[in-house]
């Protein structure tokens, strides 16, 4: 059995080397570095994929979050309701823009934002929803465009682990995650579902007027050279990692189906034993991480007995943001936060990848039941 890897980058990059080394090799002759053409051939390929008419590709995601927020307008003060249950990037772009984060329960069962929640919270300074399609798969985007509606508020679509999911809406209607709210954001981090060789990341949107906007915020705030029209930063996407991006993007859902494969597979083994609840699937779930809760054992004395035996397991996300030091707030009430509080002292992710074979899922999963059922 080869090692196991909780994301096998190597293993990946050796079945599309020829295409990524081709990819990288043109740019490298062009020494078109910055904004050359492989930049634009990637968004273009990435609006086909998404169905999204504005991709503004950027330096990461936290950049296309903090973009995103930029090109609305939003003004200190003004509030941004989001799920305590992430990684604090979507919380760190709020405050450092003057914002004031607005921090709420998750759903015990998908970890995505609780729709009664976020409507508890709406006041009247509050312009915005982040909803954060947590793991893999969407929030409930039909509930949170309708009080968005209602409440004249932005939906700004997380999406940074969550590329190639599917939401069907109450319809029937089929959309990519990232194409429902206003605006979203995401991130090609080496590990996500869709990563680069470094850092990258992107916006997209369907509003014209507010594609516009952003494309001058990434480039120092210059639709002409040497003339600011808006405030901007400096964040754009290199050649180099559009190449990759570009390469990797046609078998984007060929990863994904791998990784649901693999996922059936931990399902199988886990879904009969009574302290292990595997994943809900809410919708379509392209599996960025497969997160298990562990219920009435020792979760970090699993954790510790995976390391011992050579297997790499993730705590997605160990503390609440709300307990933060960063984003400690006196408004914030424990009895609020009931889900996220429980759910950091139970969930444990496993290996999630395209190159997972089953000798090491089997291997996994009966490390996991063996250490459980003891």
């Amino acid at each position: 059995m080869k090692k196991i890897q909780m994301v096998d980058l190597k293993g990946q990059y050796t079945q599309i080397k020829k295409e990524v080394n081709d990819s990288i090799q043109e740019v490298l002759e062009t020494t078109t570095f910055v904004n050359g053409p492989k930049v634009h051939e990637f968004q273009k390929n990435l609006e086909n994929y998404l169905g999204v008419k504005h991709v503004i590709p950027c330096a990461n995601g936290t950049d296309a979050l903090q973009i995103a927020m930029m090109g609305l307008g939003l003004k200190p003060g003004d509030e941004v309701i989001t799920a305590d249950f992430t990684f604090a990037a979507t919380v760190e772009v709020i405050a450092l823009l003057n914002l004031t984060p607005v921090l709420v329960d998750v759903n015990p069962d998908d970890f995505n934002i609780d729709i009664e929640a976020v409507k508890r919270a709406i006041t009247p300074k509050t312009k915005a929803i982040v909803p954060v399609h947590l793991f893999g798969q969407c929030a409930n985007m039909d509930a949170i465009m309708e009080i968005a509606k209602q409440n004249n508020l932005f939906v700004i679509e997380d999406n940074a682990q969550a590329i190639g999911a599917k939401y069907t809406n109450s319809k029937g209607e089929k959309h990519m995650s990232g194409t429902i709210g206003h605006v979203a954001s995401t991130s090609f981090f080496p590990s996500k579902n869709l990563g680069c060789y470094g850092d990258g990341g992107a916006i997209f949107t369907n509003d014209d007027d507010l594609a516009h906007t952003l494309r001058g915020i990434v480039n120092h705030g210059m639709y002409k050279r040497y003339h600011h029209d808006v405030v901007g930063v400096n964040s754009r996407l290199d050649s180099i990692q559009a190449a990759v991006l570009d390469a990797k993007l046609p078998h984007l859902d060929t990863y994904n189906n791998k990784r649901k494969e693999a996922a059936a597979k931990y399902d199988k083994a886990f879904k009969d034993n009574q302290h292990i609840i595997i994943p809900k699937r809410s919708g379509d779930h392209v599996f960025h991480q497969y997160t298990l809760k562990i219920i009435d054992a020792d979760r970090d004395a699993l954790v510790q007995h995976l390391n011992d035996k050579g297997i790499p397991c993730g705590v997605y996300y160990p503390i609440p943001l709300h307990k933060q030091k960063a984003y400690m707030d006196s408004r914030y009430n424990e009895a609020d936060f009931k889900v996220t509080n429980q759910l950091v002292k139970e969930v444990i992710s496993l290996p999630m990848h395209t190159e997972l074979e089953d000798d090491q899922i089997e291997f996994i999963t009966k490390t996991v039941i063996e250490f459980i059922d003891n």
